[in-house]
C-alpha cells in the first residue's frame, strides 16, 4: 500500500506542477471571463451612423405625419428603454422571461437617423422605385412605402385592415429595416386607434400581463425557478464530467506510453509489481481530475453567487457530480491506461482510442437532449447502460424533473459494477502489455491477453 501511495503522489505532483497543465487549467475560466466581459461590448459597439431617406406614398393622408414621429431617434430610444424595463419587470430577479413582442424590441446598437419624405398619393410607383436605385446620394435612398387605401379604416365589411407594400434599397441593412418596420407598425396602430375612438392607454394596459416567476412546491419546501439555469445545467454538468475524465485519462495514457518507450517502466517494475504501479497511476491521476472538478465547481458556485442565483442550485448536484465522476473516471481511466500499456508510441494508440473517445463524447453530446426529456423511455434506458449511464443520470438530475432516488442509486450501483469489470480487464492487459514491444495490438488481442493473464 505504501508503494501505491508513493506512485500516486508522484503522478499527482508531476502533473499539477507542469506549466502546460496549469495554463490549460486556467485558460477555460479566462476565456469564459473574457466572453462575459467583452461580448456585450462587442455586440453593442456603435457602428457608423446610418442616415437615409424613406419615401412614403400615403393615400389615406393620415399616417405620414405619425410615422415621422415614431421614426424620430428620440422616440426610438425612449421605446427601447421602455422595452428594456418591461423585460426586467416581466423577468423578475434574473429570470429569463419572454415578454410579448413590442415596438423596437431586440434592436440594440446605434439608432439610425431617417427622414420621411411624403410623396403624392397618385405618384408613379415605377419612378419611385427608380429613385431607390439612385446611387451616390447623401443621405441615401433607403426605402419606399406604399400604404393601401384601407390601411386605416376597413372597407367592404372586411374584418382585417389593409397593409402596405415595402420596397427597399440593396444598401439597407437588416437592423435599419427592422427599425422602419417597427416605427411604421407603431404609427399604424396609433392612427387606427384614433380613427376608431379607442383609448390607446387603456388597450395597452389591458394587453400588458406581467409574467411572474413560477414557484416549485415540493416536500422540502417552495423554491423559485430559474428556467434559463435549469436548461443549461445538464450541458454544464456534462461538460464538467467530460473535462475531468479527459484531463486525467489522457495524461494517464500518455505518461504510461512515455515510460514504456523510454524503458523507465522496466526500472519501476524492479521495485514494485505491475498491479501496484497501475493502482498508483490510476489513483494519482484521479486526484488530478478531482482537483480540476472541484476548482470548476467552486468557480461555478462563485459565479452563481455573484448573480444572486446561488439559491437556485441544489447542493446535492455537486455531490452526485463527484460520485458519478469517480465512477466514470475509473471506467475510462482504466481503459486509457490499458491502451497506454499495450502500445509503444502515441501514434499507435489512435486506432484503439477512437472507440473509447466515441463512447465518451456521445453521452456528453446527448446530455442536453436527455436533460430536456428526463423521463422519456430513451433517457431512463440510458441511465442503466454503462459506460454512458453516469452522463445520462447527471443530466436527468440537473433537469427540472429529477428521477426518483432508487434510480439514482441503481445507476451508481451499475456504474460501480462496470468500473470493477473495467479495472479488472485493464489490470490483465496492463500486466502483459507493459513489457511487450513490436506490432501494436487490436481489441481482439487485448481481450485474448485478459483471458490468458
Amino acid at each position: 500500500m505504501k508503494k501505491i501511495r508513493l506512485v500516486a503522489a508522484r503522478e499527482f505532483l508531476t502533473t499539477v506542477s507542469n506549466r502546460g497543465f496549469i495554463i490549460g487549467l486556467l485558460i477555460m475560466p479566462a476565456i469564459g471571463f473574457l466572453i462575459l466581459r467583452l461580448a456585450p461590448r462587442i455586440v453593442n459597439a456603435p457602428g457608423p451612423e446610418i442616415r437615409g431617406d424613406v419615401a412614403v406614398i400615403d393615400p389615406t393622408g393620415r399616417v405620414t405625419e405619425e410615422f415621422s414621429k415614431t421614426l424620430d431617434p428620440s422616440y426610438i430610444k425612449a421605446q427601447r428603454f421602455r422595452e428594456a424595463v418591461r423585460r426586467m419587470t416581466d423577468g423578475g430577479s434574473g429570470q429569463s422571461a419572454a415578454p410579448a413582442p413590442g415596438p423596437f424590441s431586440g434592436q440594440p446598437g446605434q439608432v439610425p437617423v431617417l427622414r420621411v419624405l411624403a410623396r403624392p398619393a397618385d405618384a408613379d410607383i415605377r419612378k419611385e422605385k427608380d429613385w431607390l436605385m439612385t446611387k451616390g446620394q447623401e443621405p441615401g435612398h433607403l426605402a419606399l412605402i406604399v400604404l393601401h387605401p384601407d390601411a386605416i379604416e376597413r372597407s367592404g365589411g372586411r374584418t382585417e385592415y389593409g397593409s402596405y407594400d415595402f420596397y427597399i434599397s440593396p444598401n439597407l441593412n437588416d437592423g435599419t429595416e427592422s427599425v422602419i418596420y417597427d416605427a411604421l407598425r407603431d404609427a399604424l396602430v396609433r392612427v387606427r386607434l384614433r380613427a376608431g375612438n379607442f383609448d390607446q392607454g387603456a388597450i395597452e394596459a389591458a394587453m400588458r400581463v406581467s409574467r411572474p416567476r413560477s414557484v416549485v412546491v415540493a416536500a422540502k419546501g417552495e423554491q423559485q425557478t430559474q428556467r434559463g439555469l435549469t436548461r443549461a445545467m445538464p450541458f454544464i454538468l456534462g461538460l464538467l464530467l467530460f473535462m475531468g475524465v479527459i484531463i486525467g485519462g489522457q495524461t494517464l495514457m500518455t505518461s504510461t506510453i512515455e515510460e514504456k518507450s523510454s524503458r523507465v517502466v522496466e526500472i519501476l517494475l524492479s521495485a514494485i509489481s505491475p498491479i501496484e504501479l497501475m493502482a498508483g497511476k490510476l489513483i494519482g491521476q484521479l486526484g488530478v481530475g478531482l482537483s480540476v472538478m472541484l476548482m470548476y465547481i467552486g468557480l461555478g458556485l462563485y459565479a452563481l453567487s455573484s448573480f444572486s442565483m446561488l439559491g437556485a442550485f441544489d447542493p446535492m448536484l455537486a455531490v452526485y457530480l463527484i460520485v458519478f465522476f469517480l465512477i466514470t473516471y475509473l471506467v475510462y481511466g482504466a481503459l486509457m491506461l490499458s491502451i497506454g500499456a499495450a502500445v509503444n508510441q502515441l501514434a499507435d494508440a489512435q486506432s484503439l482510442m477512437g472507440p473509447v473517445m466515441l463512447l465518451l463524447i456521445a453521452p456528453y453530446v446527448m446530455a442536453p437532449v436527455i436533460g430536456g426529456a428526463p423521463n422519456s423511455t430513451f433517457s431512463v434506458a440510458m441511465s442503466f447502460i454503462p459506460p454512458v449511464n453516469t452522463f445520462a443520470m447527471i443530466a436527468r438530475l440537473a433537469s427540472d424533473s429529477p428521477p426518483p432516488a432508487w434510480q439514482v442509486w441503481l445507476t451508481a450501483l451499475v456504474g460501480v459494477g462496470a468500473a470493477c469489470v473495467t479495472v479488472w480487464f485493464a489490470a490483465k492487459v496492463f500486466k502483459i502489455g507493459l513489457l511487450m514491444h513490436g506490432k501494436p495490438p487490436n481489441f481482439a488481442t487485448l481481450i485474448r491477453w485478459a483471458r490468458e493473464a
